[in-house]
């Protein structure tokens, strides 16, 4: 049984791949879908079956500023929780007004800041609400002051509201044994941040030439210990993604060349050439050691072996398929370490990935996506009054 499919998310959707391809994976097996995202790119054209609409205002704007006085940053950690409060609270709300507009026969929410909007769309309109939680919300990085009370709150909210989804995704084991044990839900399915298969791209030497970082230039993520390992090993270290501006006017990269983000297609092509991806996390939050990086997964779709934080899941799937090696969080040496340790096997590891590229593949997580919609009590007769929508466009609120 297929119908609408009304996504939230608190995102701009475009450079989203995880909504993007569960999207997808849905219009291809009959669905049609709308995301109400933020601040979407007024440039951005929505797959074919995929219409989007656009409400809140743009996070600030990345790249490198200047750096803050020790007065502007005692500030900025005093009142960003306030700002982020305010700015989520005013796109929950332009939300629901803009969802009168997509009746659905499913809401799918998409991670704790969509989940209010859904629960209330979801009772109101009598259809099943789907929970996608990108990661344990409560456990995850917090810049700016502590919020005890707020996180407290989130955590009996997110219980409460959790409840009445019907089904509730996630991205890996992990988070879902602790959602489980937490709030007592039953009903979770995984479904990695996996990405489709792609035709491994031959190498012309048997040694990397390089090691890619691909992901986020922000805090928390071992990236002072990449700087650090830079200057002791003879490989060619290259970071690329979008950067947090105030983390990179205070970074000092060492030997490491720092590239603007861009398209994942691109980004395979930058990890096949170089032969070694960096995937680094930090072990100071507890999403941290639950959750698994887009990074690891990307990596395994490039076919390139990993030098990996040792650190919770991501540790224990880079072991159970060897696709790499492990160095101890915060420590550069060790990195460097681990760098060789590859390079003294690298075409094994290269085997290895090839051999995990199956089950470590959007085709396997695609089918469990699949499965969970199957098993949705959607209304027939409502879905025959909905109707499908499958124009490409993108709507502005």
């Amino acid at each position: 049984m297929t119908g609408r499919v009304l996504m939230l998310v608190w995102t701009g959707v475009s450079t989203d791949t995880r909504v993007l391809r569960e999207a997808r994976s849905l219009v291809d097996a009959g669905w049609s879908v709308h995301i109400i995202g933020r601040a979407v790119p007024p440039d951005f054209d929505a797959p074919p079956g995929i219409s989007v609409s656009s409400v809140g205002v743009p996070p600030a704007a990345q790249g490198r500023s200047r750096e803050l006085s020790l007065m502007e940053r005692a500030l900025r950690w005093l009142m960003l929780p306030e700002h982020i409060g305010r700015r989520l609270a005013a796109w929950q709300g332009q939300a629901l007004i803009e969802a009168g507009r997509h009746q659905a026969d499913v809401v799918h929410a998409h991670d704790f800041s969509a989940l209010p909007v859904g629960a209330k769309l979801a009772a109101a309109w009598g259809v099943p609400l789907v929970y996608d939680s990108h990661e344990l919300w409560s456990g995850r990085p917090r810049v700016g002051r502590p919020t005890p009370w707020r996180t407290w709150r989130h955590v009996r909210l997110e219980a409460r509201l959790g409840d009445q989804a019907e089904i509730v995704l996630t991205v890996g084991e992990g988070v879902a044994a602790a959602l489980r044990g937490r709030y007592g839900w039953r009903d979770i399915r995984v479904v990695r941040n996996t990405f489709p298969r792609a035709e491994p791209r031959e190498r012309p030497s048997g040694k990397p030439a390089g090691a890619v970082y691909a992901g986020r230039i922000a805090p928390y993520r071992e990236l002072e210990v990449i700087a650090q390992a830079s200057l002791s090993t003879d490989l060619p270290i290259t970071m690329i993604g979008p950067t947090d501006g105030q983390f990179l006017v205070r970074f000092n990269p060492g030997r490491v060349r720092i590239e603007a983000s861009r398209p994942t297609d691109a980004v395979d092509e930058v990890l096949a050439a170089a032969g070694l991806a960096l995937v680094t996390h930090s072990d100071r939050w507890e999403n941290h050691r639950l959750a698994m990086p887009n990074k690891l997964f990307h990596a395994v779709r490039a076919g390139v072996p990993v030098v990996a934080t040792d650190v919770g899941e991501l540790a224990r799937t880079v072991r159970e398929h060897d696709l790499g090696e492990l160095y101890r969080p915060g420590d550069a040496d060790d990195m460097v370490r681990a760098i060789d340790r590859v390079l003294g096997r690298y075409e094994e590891l290269q085997a290895r990935v090839r051999a995990a590229a199956g089950s470590l593949s959007w085709e396997t997580d695609e089918r469990a996506l699949l499965d969970a919609y199957l098993a949705l009590r959607v209304s027939p007769a409502q879905t025959g009054i909905l109707g499908r929508h499958t124009h490409r466009s993108k709507e502005g609120s």
